[in-house]
This record gives structure tokens, sequence and C-alpha cells, in this order.
């Protein structure tokens, strides 16, 4: 498995539904692969701290990473703030909802974000992705 590899099921945890969320978690859980999502709505400027919180909560929950082990909670902060600045592009100042998906295999790690984004009637579509490499150990 590679990080491509990983960043697709990022990607698919973010745009699963909640009945194939469970799906796909039993089928990554058969290939050692680590996954997790969360929903988020709201402005996303104002927040981007809730938003990385919701991501590390979420991967600490699912045991996606360990709980109190500095590394692991900063290459995922990085990597959810890399999909974070790839989202704000189009979606500053709107409000958004969506999914976060996180993935991890060996030393990968993946966030993906996907959101709609909320402008009167019409909505916009925005995918963010961030990657970070960790020791494959822990």
């Amino acid at each position: 498995m590679e990080s491509t590899d990983v960043a697709k099921a990022a990607i698919k945890m973010a745009l699963s539904t909640r009945s194939e969320e469970a799906e796909l978690k039993q089928i990554f859980r058969n290939m050692d692969v680590k996954v997790c999502a969360v929903d988020f709505g709201g402005n996303l400027v104002n927040s981007i701290e809730k938003i990385i919180e919701r991501a590390l909560v979420a991967a600490k929950r699912e045991g996606v990473i360990k709980e109190n082990v500095h590394v692991l909670e900063g290459a995922l902060i990085g990597a959810t703030r890399e999909a974070l600045s790839q989202v704000l592009q189009k979606a500053v100042g709107f409000n958004v909802g969506g999914k976060i998906g996180i993935a991890r295999w060996g030393e990968h790690i993946s966030v993906a974000m996907f959101f709609g984004v909320g402008f009167l009637s019409f909505n916009e579509v925005v995918i963010g992705l961030g990657h970070r490499s960790l020791p494959s150990n822990d």
C-alpha cells in the first residue's frame, strides 16, 4: 500500500454516507487500514479550531492514532491544516456542511474534507486533502 492508496481511503470515508461508513470501516479493517470519519457544519473561518479538534478527537476515539503521542497528534493536525488550506480558497466567509475522512496505514496518514459550500440557494462543492508521514511503529 502506498500514500496514494491511503489518500483514496480517506477520500472514500469523507464521501461516504452513514451506512456506507460502517461498511467501509470493515473493509479497511480487513486491509489493516485504520479509518474514521466525522461530520461537520458551520461557518468555515470561525470554526477552523473546532474542525481540527473534531478530527483529532475522532482519530483518537477510533484508534487511528494513540492518545497523548505528540508526534502522532502533530502529524494529524498538520494533515488537517493542509486539507483546510485547500478548502478555504473556495469557502472563506461561507457556511459549509460535509464530512472529514481520516485514514492511516503504516507510516502514512491522510485527511480528506468534502464539503458543500452554501450561498443562498446555490451550493458549491469543495474537497481538500492532506498527508503526513509518521513513525510506522506507533
